[in-house]
This record gives C-alpha cells, sequence and structure tokens, in this order.
C-alpha cells in the first residue's frame, strides 16, 4: 500500500505556528491564515494588518487623564 504525503498544515500569520489548515480563521484585513488558539486569545489580524491598525491608534487616541487629574464635576 502507497503512503500518502500530503500536508494539510499552514504557517499561522500572527504566531507564526503550523497548524492544520481546517483548524484556523482568516485574517479580517487580509484573509490569510489565523490559527485556532491565536483567534481564542482576540487575535483577528495576522501581524502586517494588526502593526499599521495599532500604530493609528496609538497615534488618533486622546490621552486619557490620569489619577490625578482635576475632575470637572467638583461643586
Amino acid at each position: 500500500m502507497t503512503q500518502l504525503h500530503e500536508r494539510d498544515a499552514m504557517i499561522c500569520r500572527a504566531c507564526g505556528n503550523e497548524e492544520r489548515a481546517s483548524e484556523g480563521y482568516p485574517c479580517a484585513g487580509c484573509g490569510t491564515f489565523i490559527c485556532v488558539i491565536c483567534n481564542m486569545k482576540g487575535i483577528v489580524r495576522c501581524r502586517s494588518c494588526g502593526e499599521p491598525a495599532q500604530a493609528s491608534a496609538q497615534v488618533s487616541a486622546p490621552d486619557a487623564p490620569g489619577p490625578d487629574a482635576p475632575s470637572s464635576n467638583v461643586r
């Protein structure tokens, strides 16, 4: 009997691990493979799509006042 040498594995574009292709999800940005482990951790974008989104979020997000900031509700 002949041996099958097929592989059903893909590299996760978020963590770099090799996982079964049938047990993964597409990246929300570009559609590349994201493994189940990353998806369960809440990662829905690959490294390529996630880095620009994080950089723009840090630039556009206003700084939240710290715990020592004066409150405008003081009467």
